[in-house]
């Protein structure tokens, strides 16, 4: 190490005696070794570092700031609150979103806060009428807000590791919405109202899931259809989804059935025509 590297890092162990004994290196965007510090328990990311981050966001219109041990989202994006189009605050310990900032963010398409601790989310966040990607991938939520529905342009979300326990209605409002993540969640059944979903994918892989609707089979744009490692017994599993749906491609491996009876349901060779056909088109 040069003598001005020995130098830096010595200025900044002086200046902040909470990191002695740990590692210290310097931040990517503003390479300034005080950017790295853990943000938790009162420790805050130097003013000037921030700023940094805060600049070029704002030129950039993307503010990112991963796996750095933030506990708050950070109040000074109330900034930029006409620039982002995405942030990414993905892998920190961030608990709520700011109810009076996070739903200001009027151009906003892009909003992840994956590996956080959030246990809920504020009404306000349905006001991004922009928004077209979600994701909060591994978090704590149990349930969606009752606006959700608002969230009008968005296509692709991401709740895959919560705790919830059921398929959110709210979805089935959301006209636009093309792909949808519920896996490693809490959910026992699909009701009658997934009849109405939109959607193009989803995802409800390692659920506990033993009962499914036959309305499932009515979901007009459903192509991909995941329920790998739940409850289902090959009796749950509507015959419909082979002979009468648009599904052409049904993972079911890892439930309560083996795969050659499913073979043998009237309407799997329908199925098949359907996922063959799909196939060929993608080769």
């Amino acid at each position: 190490m040069t003598s001005q590297g020995v130098s830096a890092r010595a200025e900044a162990w002086a200046a902040h005696p909470s990191e002695r004994g740990s590692r210290v290196f310097p931040c990517r965007t503003c390479r300034e070794l005080s950017c790295t510090r853990d943000l938790s328990l009162g420790v805050r990311m130097g003013n000037s570092a921030l700023r940094a981050h805060v600049e070029t966001a704002q030129k950039t219109g993307v503010f990112q700031l991963k796996d750095r041990g933030l506990t708050e989202f950070p109040s000074e994006l109330q900034k930029l609150t006409s620039n982002l189009r995405t942030i990414d605050l993905s892998n920190n310990k961030i608990e709520n979103l700011p109810p009076m900032i996070i739903g200001k963010f009027t151009l906003l398409k892009s909003l992840s806060l994956n590996n956080n601790k959030l246990t809920a989310l504020p009404d306000e966040l349905c006001n991004l009428k922009k928004l077209e990607t979600l994701s909060l991938n591994n978090n704590q939520l149990r349930e969606l807000p009752s606006t959700f529905g608002q969230l009008s342009a968005l296509k692709t979300l991401s709740l895959s590791g919560n705790q919830l326990r059921a398929l959110p209605p709210q979805l089935c409002s959301l006209r636009h919405l093309d792909v949808v993540d519920l896996s490693k969640n809490q959910i026992r059944s699909i009701p009658d109202t997934v009849g109405e979903l939109q959607v193009i994918e989803l995802n409800l892989n390692q659920n506990q899931i033993s009962q499914i609707s036959v309305k499932i089979s009515s979901c007009p744009r459903l192509k991909v259809l995941r329920l790998e490692e739940n409850c289902l017994e090959l009796s749950m599993l509507p015959q419909s989804i082979l002979s009468d749906s648009q599904i052409c491609l049904l993972a079911v491996e890892g439930n309560l059935f083996e795969i050659k009876k499913l073979r043998e349901l009237e309407g799997y060779d329908k199925y098949m025509e359907r996922f063959t056909a799909t196939k060929k088109k993608f080769a």
